[in-house]
């Protein structure tokens, strides 16, 4: 009989040589076309733990969407551009500051459509108040209605939404919906918000779909995060609230008491052709249908406002960080105030420069967030900064627990403001699909003011001198946290 034994000095060779190419082809590989933080990150990862991190960078270190997803965006954003270009989207407001019109052009050459005039906006930051608005809305409407959000469900806070939606589709109205696949499968009420869409007749699809057996898959942490509503391209909402109750009806959640703050726009004006835009291109990407010909998108009409508005969306399906870009480009431009509200606030270091700069400025700058984090790894990622913030100057009010502070928004000077779905944090820049709303006129910033006000008197103030007080394992858990939302 023959036996066969290895020698253990084989394996050990082996392993070091496969450990090596590793390091070597990562250095390669890895840096590529990435950020210096994020490269920094993957390489840690995969120095420090080489196979896992390897695993970690197949799954999830492409930030882009496949190709065949990227053409599309391509096709709707030179579509947009060209059928655009010369049309009347309502009579702009007087005397723009320089550095708003470049921001404006800035926005255009990424993929926005045009400023429009002549538009109304108007803030709603009671939850089932924006809720129960936007049924309303629905009801209205005539010929269809555009229903997209990350996070859909029906249930008791909702059902005035739904019965809203079954109504009009009763009456022959046409219903499109889209939902993100991976934020809502496996959630509470998923198969009974699914089987209600389709007993009203909606059309309905998930979107950014991870079913590789159906040859649908991208990185399965890709989301598309917009959220907003168009019916009959007159009334439009978007902003950060999601249609569920406030709780996410997750017991989790509600085993600590936690609800969700929000704030929603109600839009009308020829913007609302520019929030459809967004949801017709959603729906191509999803679908390969188009509905141009059904849709005259571009029959604008005048609001009862005179707000200059433009629709910012941005995401993986874009060549740029679209809306990290916007946000900087106002910063700079501050001159006396900015106010930014964001439940998950981790900056890149252009951003963190751009904050700490208007400060050393002399410019006011206070940031809201919640006291209490709904997602351990990005709530720890974003005290990490804290101490750098608190330094710089930035005023840091937190929203009181069991709230979590979920609106977005930024308020520059007094004329201008932004608001939608786009948090402040390196997954909002270079992972989900996000919307944003540039608008300029002092009335909107009036009722911004009003909302920060409500937010500040249910808030305590961060200080410095409470921030050095921190234990050593919280400031070891914030570091850690830290290094770990830059894997992209």
């Amino acid at each position: 009989m023959i036996t066969v034994t290895f020698d253990a000095t084989w394996w050990l060779i082996l392993v070091f040589i496969t450990d090596l190419v590793i390091r070597v082809a990562a250095i390669i590989i890895v840096p590529r076309n990435r950020r210096p933080t994020a490269a920094t990150a993957w390489l840690l990862a995969i120095y420090f733990i080489p196979f896992v991190g390897v695993l970690l960078f197949l799954l999830i270190g492409n930030p882009r969407l496949p190709r065949k997803r990227r053409r599309k965006q391509e096709q709707i954003n030179s579509y947009i551009q060209e059928t655009s270009e010369h049309l009347d989207f309502g009579t702009l407001r007087p005397n723009a500051p320089g550095w708003f019109t470049s921001l404006v052009t800035l926005n255009r050459n990424l993929g926005a459509m045009p400023l429009a005039g002549d538009n109304s906006a108007h803030l709603i930051s009671e939850y089932q108040q924006s809720l129960d608005a936007m049924a309303d809305a629905i009801r209205e409407a005539e010929r269809y209605i555009h229903v997209e959000f990350y996070i859909l469900q029906s249930d008791k806070s909702t059902d005035n939404f739904f019965r809203a939606m079954e109504e009009v589709a009763a009456r022959g109205v046409t219903v499109r919906v889209l939902l993100d696949h991976w934020a809502n499968r496996g959630k509470p009420f998923y198969k009974k918000t699914l089987k209600r869409l389709d007993a009203m007749g909606a059309q309905w699809h998930l979107m950014l779909p991870v079913q590789p057996l159906k040859g649908r898959y991208q990185r399965p942490d890709l989301r598309n995060h917009r959220k907003l509503l168009v019916v009959d391209g007159r009334v439009a909402f978007t902003g950060s609230q999601n249609v569920t109750d406030s709780t996410y009806n997750l017991s989790k959640n509600i085993k600590r008491g936690l609800h969700w703050v929000d704030l929603m726009a109600r839009i009308e004006g020829p913007v609302v052709a520019s929030v459809n835009a967004v949801f017709l291109s959603d729906w191509f990407s999803e679908t390969d249908e188009v509905l141009t010909d059904e849709i005259d998108l571009f029959d604008v009409k005048s609001g009862p406002g005179d707000l200059d508005c433009q629709i910012i969306p941005s995401g993986p399906g874009f060549e740029f960080q679209n809306n990290l870009k916007l946000f900087a480009g106002l910063l700079y431009a501050a001159q006396r105030k900015i106010i930014i509200v964001s439940p998950y606030f981790v900056p890149d270091e252009a951003l963190l420069l751009a904050i700490t700069t208007a400060c050393q400025r002399g410019i006011h700058v206070e940031l809201f967030v919640s006291e209490e984090g709904d997602q351990a790894m990005v709530y720890h990622a974003q005290r990490s900064y804290y101490e750098a913030l608190l330094r710089a100057g930035v005023q840091i009010w937190m929203y009181r627990k069991p709230y979590i502070l979920h609106s977005k928004s930024m308020t520059i000077d007094d004329e201008v403001a932004i608001i939608g779905s786009s948090n402040m944090d390196m997954r909002s820049f270079g992972l989900n699909m996000e919307i944003s709303m540039l608008v300029r006129g002092e009335e909107f910033v009036r009722e911004m003011r009003d909302v920060e006000a409500q937010y500040r008197a249910l808030s305590r103030q961060l200080t410095l001198e409470e921030w050095e007080k921190q234990p050593l394992r919280s400031t070891v858990l914030d570091n850690l946290a830290r290094l770990t939302s830059a894997l992209q």
